[in-house]
């Protein structure tokens, strides 16, 4: 280990008290997505004591952005934050690690002093669950100065080379007409009917998709009463697959079920987003290569080689316009599944809180890689440039 990358792991021991503050008060008050006002509130005031300059980002009050410019020129090097909890089970998706993580390496960073070359972003990202402010956030061009991307999200596997699906969020409505349900069901149009069809349909269409695809819905309105025909019915639906395009192309299979069953029952159909759609993750292995290399000279070895990601997320947008990462890192055994009570625990945990330090250091020892060698760095931008615009 150099010396610049020796220091700034001792930089993040030094301030493992406030990670662990950062990652135990996030834990200890969950917020759901754009609600997040404790956590932005806590990150800012936070990396401000140490030295960098906080602004807010218009049109998304719970989201922000922290700069350090070093002492010598150089790239500038973003680390992702994300600090939303999900409905009724907290932060089961261990999302106070990630603002944690990626809090602990900007502010070591930051501490370089004279030896930081460069700018360090930390970009507070809300609502990865739901709306994804990444999205709005690559759209508002605040990546257009960045060369590098990185966080990390605790998973119940270590492994640096994840992928994630993109996801269009779908709802349909289906509005029909009311009328006695026993008496006269001849005279109404059954708008729940048109959403039964439609999930028959979406089930039909699956043995004719690729393996990658998955699609899953709820019912969020179905009618009022057994004795009334509905006249207004409406599903949601997540539509992914592990390439944009292809995705693009299951959503509109998706739309002809929904005509389909609007055409069979007489029910109108309107439909529309309700979420913002995800690109799928693009890692770069460069990048990767290099922070496998860094958790394992930290004495990390327990990392698996496989290419995972079944869910989703706005760090794939991110990753489509710079050369980004998002790897995960074990905090529960294998048989703990995200999203579940137990994640959460272990989210809360001392081992979780260890993984949070662990990748501070990674992120940080991985960012001195990428500015202190160009070569490296000109290596993550050639492989990227290859992905999306090749010649």
């Amino acid at each position: 280990m150099d010396s610049l990358k020796e220091k700034v792991v001792l930089l993040v021991d030094e301030i493992k008290n406030d990670i662990f503050e950062v990652a135990d008060r996030i834990h200890e008050n969950p917020e759901l997505g754009n609600q997040e006002f404790k956590a932005s509130k806590l990150l800012k005031e936070k990396i401000a004591e140490y030295g960098f300059s906080v602004r807010d980002v218009t049109g998304l009050p719970t989201a922000f952005i922290a700069t350090k410019k070093g002492a010598k020129t150089g790239p500038t090097i973003a680390l992702l934050a994300e600090y939303d909890a999900l409905p009724q089970l907290g932060h089961a998706c261990g999302h106070n690690l990630i603002a944690a993580a990626s809090f602990g390496a900007a502010a070591a960073l930051g501490k370089l002093g004279d030896d930081l070359a460069g700018e360090v972003m930390l970009v507070g990202s809300p609502a990865e669950e739901t709306d994804g402010a990444k999205v709005l956030l690559v759209e508002k061009g605040i990546f257009s100065g960045v060369d590098a991307a990185m966080m990390v999200h605790p998973g119940n596997k270590t492994t640096v080379y994840s992928t994630s699906l993109a996801m269009e969020a779908i709802e349909f409505t289906y509005t029909g007409k009311a009328a006695h349900a026993a008496a006269a069901p001849h005279m109404g149009i059954n708008a729940l009917d048109a959403v039964i069809m439609l999930f028959n349909g979406i089930n039909a269409l699956r043995q004719q998709l690729r393996s990658d695809v998955r699609i899953h819905g709820i019912i969020t309105e179905g009618g009022k009463a057994c004795n009334i025909i509905p006249d207004k019915a409406v599903a949601r639906f997540y539509v992914r697959a592990g390439e944009k395009n292809y995705m693009l192309k299951v959503k509109e299979k998706v739309i002809a079920c929904a005509k389909g069953a609007e055409l069979a029952t007489g029910a109108k159909l309107s439909y529309r987003n309700f979420e913002l759609p995800f690109d799928n993750l693009v890692t770069n292995r460069t990048m990767a290569d290099l922070f496998k290399q860094n958790l394992k000279e930290q004495g990390y070895d327990d990392i698996s080689d496989e290419e995972e990601g079944i869910g989703s997320t706005d760090m794939g947008n991110v990753s489509q316009v710079v050369p980004a990462i998002h790897p995960h890192i074990a905090i529960a055994e294998p048989n703990v599944a995200p999203h579940s009570i137990e994640f959460c625990q272990a989210a809360g945990s001392e081992r979780g809180k260890k993984a949070a330090l662990i990748s501070a250091k990674a992120m940080a020892m991985t960012a001195i890689d990428l500015v202190e060698k160009p070569e490296l760095l000109n290596k993550a931008k050639e492989e990227f440039r290859k992905i999306f615009f090749p010649s």
